[in-house]
């Protein structure tokens, strides 16, 4: 009876292997087959872009310091305003004549008035036209002549820092595209104003700094906010084009697929591409508008919750013509 138990046992463990081997077998012989779709090259417009960070920040920053140290009697400007040159930005008195005026209002109205108008105040005035960036200082604020009591800015620019591997494909006047962190969905356009000289060492990486002019500076823009910068490098119009995904690459041989109508194989076309976007290749030669081009690609499928029989962590391939299920 133990014998005749073995036996089944066995033969029920052969028969699993042998529909397990089986099983592995067609899928192995189905992980060979392809996605083959059919394409033209297109005439198009391709791009591409030298990417880095940046921070906004004003081109030159003035920094108003009082003459004498004192005290504050007003602010004529907040953050924000535009101010001419020349334009009140404070108001302050010196040491003494605030210690006169202190001591003068003790007695009476009068007394203060007349040393008001006999000890003239120190007027502040913006040196430029520009932009107050920082105006926190308050009245009746101490203040000495290291303080700045208004900070102004001319206008705001996005210092980028770009590899030293990149710098030679910058140039002035060159078109970007700034995005800040803290608006993801501005574009704001830009171009170069300032090429640095003298690079500098940033995390074991040289880098050389780039200012950019904002065709207009949006209301939003603040000191200090990070942007991703692209710069818009080689470019090319009415251009060849392939996706990346039907240019092959072997060696030092660059090739497509082309269909051959005497045939049912595609015939190996050896081309010569240009720039990239990452997306489509500029084709150079090898290949025209006239040509159909044979674009293989493989497919992980993940069967449908009702199949049997296969395994959900094996890749599955689907043939051209046929759909998930």
């Amino acid at each position: 009876m133990l014998k005749i138990k073995f036996k089944i046992i066995f033969w029920v463990f052969l028969i699993a292997a042998i529909a397990a081997f089986v099983i592995f077998k067609v899928q192995s012989k189905d992980s060979g087959s392809q996605v083959i779709k059919e394409i033209k090259p297109t005439i198009g417009t391709i791009q591409t872009f030298i990417s880095t960070t940046g921070t906004v920040l004003p081109k030159n920053r003035l920094a108003v310091k009082p003459p004498v140290n004192g005290r504050i009697e007003s602010i004529a400007v907040k953050e924000g305003e535009k101010v001419k040159d020349g334009q009140l930005l404070a108001v302050m008195s010196s040491t003494e004549r605030a210690a006169l005026l202190d001591a003068a209002e003790g007695q009476g109205e009068k007394v203060l008035k007349y040393w008001e108008g006999v000890y003239k105040p120190i007027s502040l005035l913006s040196p430029i036209d520009g932009e107050v960036i920082v105006a926190t200082t308050q009245p009746g604020q101490i203040v000495t002549t290291s303080d700045a009591i208004v900070v102004l800015s001319d206008h705001l620019i996005v210092r980028a820092q770009v590899d030293e591997t990149d710098i030679g494909r910058i140039k002035l006047n060159q078109e970007a595209i700034v995005t800040l962190d803290a608006y993801p969905d501005k574009k704001i356009k830009a171009s170069v104003e300032h090429i640095y000289y003298e690079s500098e060492t940033v995390n074991n990486v040289t880098i050389y700094k780039v200012d950019l002019l904002p065709e207009d500076v949006p209301e939003f823009f603040r000191s200090g906010m990070n942007a991703t910068i692209d710069f818009k490098a080689e470019g090319r119009k009415d251009a060849l084009l392939l996706p990346v995904e039907a240019v092959r690459k072997e060696k030092d041989e660059t090739y497509c697929l082309v269909k051959q109508y005497s045939s049912d194989i595609p015939a190996k076309r050896v081309v010569k591409i240009g720039v990239t976007d990452d997306k489509n290749y500029e084709i150079l030669s090898g290949v025209t508008t006239e040509d159909t081009i044979i674009v293989t690609t493989k497919k992980y499928i993940f069967p449908s919750a009702g199949s049997s029989g296969s395994n959900p962590f094996m890749p599955t391939f689907r043939r051209s013509g046929q759909t998930k299920k």
